[in-house]
């Protein structure tokens, strides 16, 4: 998720000797530098040329201090090619994982949204139609009323609610309604449809209703829907109480305070995120779903229109636009990518895939508290898709 809960975060496991691991990680990201993974080695010549996304890898962690970063690029032809850097474990200085998994946070928003839209399809939703058609009563607070607030509202974020993870959400495992109550505590922000403010209570609502209709789970529809036909194996939506992560995975951190000893908090209970954020995936996964959403391989042209159809969204940067569920980019070689990107306590992802064909998405091992750092890491993504 894009934006960051205020836990108050419980590290878990390996926290032994912190300063000297951290000390030890910074020899060891010395020594490894930056990987290109699961790549032929090339001829002396070629391999003198500076790589951009090598270098741009090699950036956040050597000048941003990310334990450890991964990515994977795919070309027009569907050729992939993935790097590493940094350490994979700062205890025990393992190498970060080839395309391993990660939390994704908000990058689930995507998937929610496409679920919505086959809905949509089949009739069974209409983007117009109130809240109130299919969660009646439940949507009320002060200038809050899903009489008023469509489904379209909440998936472009037009809908004006507070986003539940202002507040003080607190490591612990918490059921949708919950969610959505923290949210209804508090004032509307605006008039539906009259702004755009990125909440994550809106993708909250959408998995209810998506509940309500199908008369099955978030996580049902998630992968009968949409991860199996794609056979995206490595992408799953976490059990209730499920704080593992299943597969190979660099070790996820946190700092307390700025300068503090980053502190592993991998194993957490991802359900503050639920269908706003809890999918866990991989690099290579993303680039399979957002290419494949954009071919068309999972809504309908109309729907498909419906989502790139955008409205401004500065809060992802100069020129980005939000669609349903979906960001659009500029591109400094031209054009835009589509994609959204994630947040989660201990990973940022960042990512997108262009109309004919290229793709590539990144993902840290610590969320950026830098502007800085957030614009390099988006760099490694437009290096990616341009170069």
């Amino acid at each position: 998720m894009r934006e960051q809960a205020r836990q108050k975060t419980r590290p878990t496991g390996r926290r032994g000797a912190r300063h000297r691991v951290a000390a030890a990680a910074a020899a060891i990201v010395s020594a490894f530098g930056v990987v290109a993974a699961g790549t032929p080695q090339v001829p002396a010549v070629a391999a003198s040329r500076p790589d951009a996304v090598r270098q741009g890898l090699d950036t956040l962690v050597r000048v941003d201090g990310m334990p450890g970063a991964l990515v994977s690029v795919t070309d027009r032809e569907g050729r992939d090619r993935a790097y590493t850097a940094g350490v994979g474990d700062l205890a025990t200085g393992a190498p970060v994982p080839r395309d391993g998994q990660v939390r994704i946070g908000s990058n689930t928003k995507t998937f929610t949204a496409v679920v919505m839209l086959q809905l949509v399809a089949e009739k069974k939703v209409s983007l117009d139609a109130p809240v109130d058609t299919y969660l009646p009563d439940v949507v009320r607070g002060e200038g809050i009323d899903g009489r008023r607030i469509t489904v379209r509202h909440l998936l472009q974020q037009t809908s004006g609610l507070p986003n539940y993870t202002e507040y003080d959400i607190r490591p612990r495992y918490y059921a949708p309604r919950e969610l959505l109550d923290i949210a209804l505590r508090h004032k509307g922000h605006f008039a539906p449809g009259k702004k755009w403010e990125y909440s994550n209570t809106n993708y909250v609502l959408a998995g209810l209703i998506i509940e309500k209709v199908t008369r099955h789970t978030v996580a049902q529809e998630m992968r009968r829907r949409v991860i199996e036909p794609l056979g995206l194996r490595h992408t799953y939506f976490p059990a209730p109480h499920d704080a593992t992560i299943r597969e190979p995975h660099p070790q996820g951190y946190h700092r307390e305070t700025p300068g503090a000893p980053p502190a592993d908090i991998t194993e957490t209970d991802p359900s503050w995120a639920w269908s706003a954020g809890q999918l866990i995936s991989t690099n290579s996964d993303l680039n399979r779903f957002f290419t494949a959403l954009l071919a068309g391989r999972l809504l309908p042209a109309p729907q498909l229109a419906q989502m790139r159809t955008t409205v401004r969204a500065p809060y992802f940067g100069d020129g980005a636009r939000y669609g349903l569920g979906i960001v659009s980019r500029p591109l400094s070689c031209g054009g835009r990518s589509w994609g959204h990107g994630g947040s989660f306590p201990g990973y940022e992802t960042r990512g997108g895939v262009t109309d004919d064909g290229r793709a590539a998405n990144v993902a840290v091992t610590m969320q950026p508290t830098a502007e800085a750092t957030g614009k390099r890491l988006e760099s490694v993504v437009d290096t990616a898709l341009c170069r």
